[in-house]
């Protein structure tokens, strides 16, 4: 086997070169981007030191201690979800929760949101974020305590509500995590800012909390924190990524205008069935080859409606696309290129009227901050074992947690394993991936997930609120 060989001064490939020498060149860029993380999380401790140790022993014994609590709100959460902006009982618990352990409680921001805040001497302000929302899907798990929630959606029909996203996890954790910082406030100086954010499902929670008056009506943190259950890691494991981490999604609808008529004379019509067809195709090579490959972008048609029966060519045809991406500059340029694709089309097939593309922004990209990130994952490992945090690609998902970073905070986003790490090793081997977050068979491990959960939450934050001082 052979390698492209590059020159050092001008890195261009000039020729070939054995294997061997370009896993040295691999090995060589590897400890060069390892050299740079490390020089990354010196410039963070500068910033203020790690406390690279695992949690001290009376906390973690308040945890145990805590845990069945904890347990009973994660167990009464899940079978009593509530979709987008109508989590009023949801809310309620946590607002009840919160208040308990001494914290000044608003309900009602940016709709349901709850805002948490206790007061703890002079320091830095840290949010810990929780999603609050569920998802319209049939729990099909097989627990005993499965969601049998219904409600009604805005057509007036009864759909099925579950929390296949984990966010019953998320706000367990949450309470788990206010409980021992307030209980352990003579540890750290500062103030801890909890946030209960509605609709992240429909990722539009973060910014109508901010467009309330989150950031001004309760201080603008100095650090954001917010953890997600995941299904490609195990129960207790925390995975990080520096830098982009979730994508932006954008929802575009596409309606071509043909010309109907019967299906056995199309040459008298111009059919948007077969245009719609030759639009799907066409998108593919906006990523294929308009795309550097460096850039990720997810172009997924979800949605194709028109037509009423078999022998009759429709007038009109509606697609709906989600478009995912990283970069900004990338973003414009793909939705841009997706309407000159779709216009491109109906011209060719000389269509009676030009089609329309309207888009309807979604979330931003989440970006973690590097040295934070960086920071954040040399304090999980003293806590939590080296074995126990890795670094995780990127994903194209979405979360609306990027609002607060786009709004000048220096925030993370992290992962932790919610799977039995037997089973996710016997998908592996099979090559089957296991049900995930949004699927009706999402049935996190849920005991050590939450307890780790707790862990991480509470690690992270007594790092970055400084020891109180005697």
């Amino acid at each position: 086997m052979f390698n492209l060989v590059y020159d050092d001064k001008t890195t261009h490939a000039i020729g070939l070169r054995p294997a061997p020498a370009r896993l040295f060149y691999d090995c060589l860029m590897k400890t060069i981007r390892r050299l740079s993380q490390s020089l990354i999380l010196l410039g963070a401790l500068g910033a203020g030191a790690v406390h690279a140790s695992a949690l001290p022993p009376a906390i973690s014994a308040q945890l145990t201690a805590n845990y069945p609590a904890v347990e009973a709100l994660y167990l009464d959460l899940h079978r009593h979800p509530e979709l987008a902006f109508h989590e009023v009982e949801t809310a309620a618990k946590l607002a009840e929760r919160a208040r308990a352990l001494g914290f000044e409680v608003t309900t009602g921001v940016g709709g349901t949101g709850v805002v948490a805040i206790l007061h703890n001497g002079p320091g830095p302000t840290v949010m810990l974020r929780t999603e609050i929302d569920a998802l319209p899907v049939q729990e099909k798990t097989g627990w005993s305590f499965a969601s049998t929630a219904t409600t009604k959606n805005a057509a007036g029909e009864t759909i099925p509500v579950m929390h296949a996203c984990g966010h019953d996890i998320h706000m367990s954790a949450w309470y788990g995590s206010a409980k021992l910082m307030a209980d352990n406030r003579t540890q750290w100086s500062g103030t801890l800012m909890l946030v209960g954010q509605p609709a992240e499902e429909t990722l539009q929670g973060a910014a109508a909390m901010l467009k309330d008056g989150l950031f001004t009506r309760f201080g603008k943190p100095d650090y954001a924190l917010s953890i997600h259950d995941e299904a490609t890691l195990p129960a207790g494991q925390v995975g990080f990524h520096a830098g982009y981490f979730r994508a932006a999604a954008d929802t575009v609808t596409i309606t071509i205008f043909g010309q109907g008529g019967h299906g056995a004379a199309p040459h008298d019509t111009r059919d948007p069935v077969v245009m719609a067809a030759r639009v799907v195709m066409a998108l593919q090579t906006l990523v294929s080859r308009e795309n550097n490959p460096m850039d990720p972008v997810v172009i997924t048609v979800g949605s194709i409606h028109g037509g009423t029966q078999a022998n009759v060519i429709p007038d009109q045809v509606q697609l709906k696309l989600t478009v995912r991406t990283f970069k900004d500059a990338v973003r414009k340029r793909v939705l841009a290129s997706i309407a000159r694709e779709v216009k491109g089309e109906a011209l060719a097939a000389n269509m009676p009227k030009e089609p329309t593309v309207e888009v309807q922004a979604g979330g931003d990209a989440v970006f973690n901050d590097p040295a934070l990130t960086l920071r954040m994952a040399a304090t999980l490992r003293g806590a939590m074992g080296e074995q126990n945090v890795t670094e995780m690609p990127a994903k194209m998902t979405s979360e609306d947690f990027a609002s607060y970073g786009q709004a000048g905070v220096k925030a993370v986003l992290l992962h932790i394993g919610a799977v039995p790490p037997a089973a996710l090793e016997a998908a592996h081997q099979r090559g089957v991936p296991l049900p995930g977050p949004h699927s009706p068979q999402w049935a996190p491990q849920y005991q050590p997930t939450i307890k780790a959960f707790i862990t991480a939450e509470t690690a992270v934050l007594l790092d970055l609120l400084p020891p109180a001082k005697r």
